[in-house]
């Protein structure tokens, strides 16, 4: 039994473009948080089952797990896509913008798909219908996995990978590799990756402060929080960019939320920090926990105050498997002719794609969304509240989820 024709799949691509469109449109116009994708689970496995592929729900919470067998025995691979959105509020001023409010940790927030998990959905349900059209040509089985809580669950919550590993999304069947597409920022069209490292590792850095409280004009009677918080800050970039060889591992720190005090004339008891930490190794990862431990310790000493640093929602690096990434060149290059690099540059951004490929052999790539008006200099990034891609590319995010499916499955 042959494997579809490459002619095959993209007319099946072409055709189910302006359904990715209109599901990409109306998951984007109406974002969940991480934990929370319950709408967005239904319309999956609604379209699932309309294409006669077998459908587990709940897993990892709300994650949906699609399973479709082909018309001949074989292995199985996984295709992933993720579905949460951000707590950012959209300024893109699309007529399809977010307009949501939700609740994340006990505050009221808006939300918007600002890293594209809406297009993955949108291009993996596309690979999906396109893969059903061909289920008696397929040798083997195609699992898809539509995972919550990829950008972390909120804080005292489990989810993501982690929780669909464990709720077994790569069993029954079990999943002989994975492959998944993130959209970004880059050319349109272009597909990048690297082999073995390739996004950071990340822990969420939660920085907590007991002090003591006092009148905003007698600062001497009290411990004054702001000082604490600028010099925590000034040692957390200081020990980034002057303590450790960023040349022989990138590295970043970073703070991103500052908590404290309810009036302009108080100085307040508590403070709480927020940022994120990302490396490439082990050795890095550990250097750099035990550098911000001292360094927070020994700050709130020396203002009398008892401060702490912890270090929780661990991501590993994702690890592109050497020998996979190797084989997948030749098939991505099916997707987008002459606009496959297997070289990219390292990413510091993380990703929970790297507790699948931690257990199955895996690649994970970068899809351009660029639009073609918008200058490489000022485009907006992931996580910007700006952020937006060029629709014309999900065919070819279609085309290189479906080839990769097919082509692992065909390869002896």
């Amino acid at each position: 039994m042959a494997a579809p024709s490459a002619a095959k799949v993209e007319a099946a691509a072409k055709a189910v473009q302006p359904k990715v469109v209109a599901w990409r449109r109306d998951i984007h116009e109406n974002p969940e948080l991480g934990n929370q994708e319950v709408r967005t689970a239904a319309l999956i496995a609604k379209e699932l089952k309309a294409l006669g592929i077998e459908v587990r729900e709940g897993v990892g919470k709300t994650g949906v797990v699609g399973v479709l067998k082909g018309g001949k025995p074989g292995k199985v691979v996984a295709l992933r896509a993720d579905m949460d959105a951000l707590p950012v509020e959209e300024k893109t001023g699309l007529p399809f913008a977010s307009k949501v409010k939700a609740t994340w940790e006990g505050r009221t927030v808006p939300v918007m798909h600002a890293c594209g998990h809406d297009t993955h959905v949108a291009m993996l349900l596309g690979a999906a219908t396109v893969l059903a059209g061909m289920k008696q040509d397929i040798q083997g089985t195609v699992v898809f996995i539509f995972q919550p809580a990829e950008e972390g669950p909120p804080a005292g919550e489990e989810g993501g990978a982690k929780l669909m590993i464990r709720d077994g999304a790569l069993d029954n069947p079990k999943v002989d590799a994975v492959f998944g597409v993130h959209i970004g920022p880059g050319d349109p069209h272009e597909l990048n990756y690297r082999p073995e490292g390739f996004y950071a590792s990340s822990d969420r850095i939660t920085i907590t402060v007991k002090g003591r409280q006092t009148h905003g004009a007698r600062p001497w009677a009290g411990i004054d929080m702001a000082s604490v918080a600028a010099d925590i800050i000034q040692a957390t970039n200081q020990i980034a960019a002057r303590q450790v060889d960023v040349g022989v591992s990138p590295s970043v720190l970073t703070i991103a939320t500052i908590n404290m005090g309810f009036r302009q004339n108080i100085i307040p008891e508590d403070l709480k920090m927020e940022g994120t930490m990302r490396t490439f190794s082990k050795e890095r990862r550990e250097d750099l926990i035990a550098r911000m431990q001292k360094s927070v310790t020994a700050i709130g000493d020396r203002y009398g105050a008892k401060a702490e640093v912890a270090f929780t929602q661990p991501y590993p690096v994702t690890y592109n498997d050497p020998a996979l990434s190797k084989w997948v060149k030749g098939t991505l290059e099916k997707a987008s002719p002459g606009k496959v690099d297997d070289n990219a540059a390292l990413v510091t951004g993380a990703e929970d794609f790297s507790m699948y490929a931690e257990k199955v052999p895996g690649v994970f790539i970068q899809l351009g969304g660029r639009k073609a008006d918008v200058p490489r200099e000022t485009v907006p990034v992931n996580h910007s509240p700006y952020f937006d891609v060029d629709e014309a590319v999900f065919e070819t995010g279609v085309k290189a989820h479906a080839f990769m499916a097919l082509d692992y499955l065909a390869k002896k």
